[in-house]
């Protein structure tokens, strides 16, 4: 709980702060303006990115009609639910699977939830996703190799903190499965 809390809260506060600071003036976002327009980009003044490591992590304002990488741009009400399913699945598994000594799951799954959560009050506020973080802008793909959409940038998408502890969550989650200890398999019992 206490994760999810401070997750969630660091979330909101660095979208806010970002969005209040990085284009050199406050960016409001009007919901309604996101719902009827076609270009999301024009809803934002240009701006230069905020460089704040050279070749490491720049922040610039994006928002995002879809989920991870802008995937599914369009569909607000698929990711309410599907974040909402998710959610509770993941209260399922807090209840079910952990135990109280099971603290990396706990946080694990407190930061699914603190990113989740956040992501989820962007698109029921916002009615999209505000992101800002771009990390390893202008590194591009050896061998002239392209991403689908045409970008040669290792890393061509903005995200935001709530997608980083999705991402830190769900990593932890997996790294604990792997390094459970296998159950030896059982032998047949003699007839």
């Amino acid at each position: 709980m206490i994760v999810t809390g401070l997750g969630l809260a660091t979330d909101l506060a660095t979208k806010s702060l970002a969005f209040a600071h990085v284009a050199g003036i406050p960016v409001g976002i009007d919901r309604d303006a996101v719902l009827t327009t076609q270009r999301l980009d024009l809803l934002i003044p240009t701006h230069k990115p905020v460089v704040v490591i050279p070749n490491l992590l720049e922040l610039t304002l994006v928002l995002n009609p879809g989920a991870v990488f802008g995937v599914g741009a369009g569909r607000r009400w698929f990711f309410v639910a599907f974040t909402l399913v998710a959610l509770a699945f993941a209260t399922f598994i807090f209840g079910l699977w952990t135990r109280a000594r099971d603290m990396w799951a706990h946080v694990a799954i407190g930061l699914i939830a603190a990113g989740g959560l956040g992501n989820l009050y962007d698109r029921l506020r916002f009615a999209c996703v505000r992101d800002f973080i771009h990390p390893l802008p202008g590194l591009k793909l050896p061998f002239g190799v392209k991403w689908p959409g045409g970008s040669d940038e290792i890393w061509p998408y903005v995200s935001n903190v709530a997608d980083l502890y999705l991402i830190v969550g769900i990593a932890i989650l997996l790294l604990l499965n792997w390094s459970r200890p296998k159950h030896a398999p059982t032998e047949p019992t003699p007839r």
